[in-house]
Order: structure tokens, then C-alpha cells, then sequence
């Protein structure tokens, strides 16, 4: 099982003095404003067999070189385009020096596609390569050997839309300007404020993110229940142009 953190000291300090922050972060991972929904097109069949089996298809040496030489798990995000939300996620795992699909779902990002410079508030998904440490969410924990934060402090504002409501009933943090080994909604950010952060995976509702990538909840708890520390699981993402190079 998961370390389960509901009660998390850590957490609930800084969810009681800094609520401002919170709801930054919130806002930055799904919130509803900053344009309209991108149609999500239609999955391809990103890395057709016949590639090379020692590298997870549509990779580009570029970003591969950055994936952990003792990563054992990845999760493979393809965009549709470099300005659309739509995406398929896909996850690997590495079996000997061969890596192999293990299941592959429709998701969304950012609602105005991908960058690889991100700024708070561009309403872009990073391109790159990072980390999966910790998990999270306002459900209780569905079985993840990640170390898991529950807490109703995750949870949407009602003022939201409706079917805003339940994008973080289970988060995964993407290790994008934060300090790993602790809550996803730690507000704290290494790099800076201007940098943006809670790069999240998580529920979805339908359409582009302000910077996530949203999945179905079936998908959200397979992955929870799939990621093993012990294999350092990675996320791999971008548009397939930038993931190819």
C-alpha cells in the first residue's frame, strides 16, 4: 500500500495560512476560464510497431536522452498539434531492454496546446521530461505504492463549473517546478512563480486544461495503481513534433 498523508501536518499548515496560494494553484492545474474547449480529434496509434524496441515509440533521441537510465516506467504523452488540447496518453513499461504498451487512454492539456518555455498562466502544457513522486486527491487513497496525500483541501471551488468539480479527486504530480517528496498542492516553486506549477495529472472534464493533462477516472486509478517508485516512473510530454525531435 501507499503512504497515506490525510492528515499531514505539512499539508495543513500551509493550507490554513496560505489560501491565496491554493486557489493559485488550483487555478493554474484546471481552472474553467482563459478560453474556450478544444475538440479532442481522433487518437492515432502513436509508436506503430516496428520501431525500435529499446526506446518507447515517437520519442526523439532529444527528449529520450533525459528519461532516467533506471526508469522502468513511462508515461507517454502525445499531443495532437502544438496548439491543441487533445491528446492520447500511453503508458510504457520497460521489460529487460524491450519497453511494451501496457494501456493507452484519451486525454486533454492545455487548452492552448504545449510550449517549452511555460509561464504562469499561458494556459500551455510543458514539453519535457519529468519525475512522478507523489499522488494525491480528495478520494482516499485506490491502492498506489506512491506516496499519497489525501485532503479536502484539493478539492475545486464550487464557483467552478460543474464539471470542474471533480478534476482532483486523484492528481499525480508531475514534477515540474516543484519540490519532489512532498503533497502535489505544496505551493512552493524552485524555479520561481513566473515559471507556473501544480503541473498535474488528473481527473478530466471534457476538455483543455490550464496546463495539466486531464484523464477519464478509470485511467487515473490504473496509473495510481501502476506507478512504482521502485521502477521511477517518468512522464514524457509534448506535441508529437517536439516529442519526435
Amino acid at each position: 500500500m501507499g503512504r497515506v498523508r490525510s492528515d499531514s501536518a505539512r499539508c495543513a499548515a500551509w493550507v490554513v495560512t496560505a489560501a491565496g496560494i491554493l486557489l493559485a494553484a488550483l487555478t493554474a492545474c484546471g481552472s474553467p476560464g482563459g478560453g474556450a474547449p478544444q475538440p479532442d480529434g481522433r487518437a492515432g496509434r502513436p509508436g506503430a510497431a516496428g520501431g525500435d524496441p529499446h526506446r518507447v515509440p515517437g520519442i526523439g533521441p532529444g527528449l529520450w536522452r533525459r528519461v532516467p537510465a533506471g526508469s522502468k516506467q513511462v508515461v507517454a504523452v502525445y499531443g495532437d498539434g502544438a496548439d491543441s488540447a487533445g491528446s492520447t496518453v500511453v503508458l510504457y513499461t520497460r521489460r529487460g531492454e524491450a519497453w511494451r504498451r501496457v494501456r493507452e487512454w484519451r486525454a486533454h492539456n492545455g487548452r492552448k496546446g504545449w510550449t517549452t518555455h511555460h509561464r504562469s498562466g499561458d494556459r500551455r502544457s510543458p514539453v519535457g521530461v519529468y519525475t512522478l513522486t507523489d499522488a494525491g486527491g480528495v478520494l482516499g487513497d485506490p491502492g498506489t505504492e506512491l506516496p499519497y496525500t489525501r485532503d479536502r483541501s484539493f478539492a475545486a471551488p464550487r464557483w467552478w463549473a460543474r464539471s470542474y468539480w471533480h478534476d482532483f479527486d486523484y492528481v499525480i504530480a508531475i514534477d515540474y517546478n516543484r519540490v519532489r517528496g512532498t503533497p502535489p498542492n505544496d505551493p512552493r516553486r524552485p524555479e520561481g512563480e513566473s515559471r507556473g506549477g501544480s503541473i498535474w495529472l488528473h481527473m478530466d472534464h471534457g476538455s483543455g486544461t490550464s496546463g495539466c493533462v486531464s484523464m477519464p477516472r478509470q485511467a487515473m486509478e490504473f496509473l495510481l495503481r501502476a506507478l512504482d517508485p521502485d521502477r521511477h516512473p517518468v512522464v514524457v510530454m509534448g506535441d508529437r513534433a517536439h516529442l519526435a525531435a
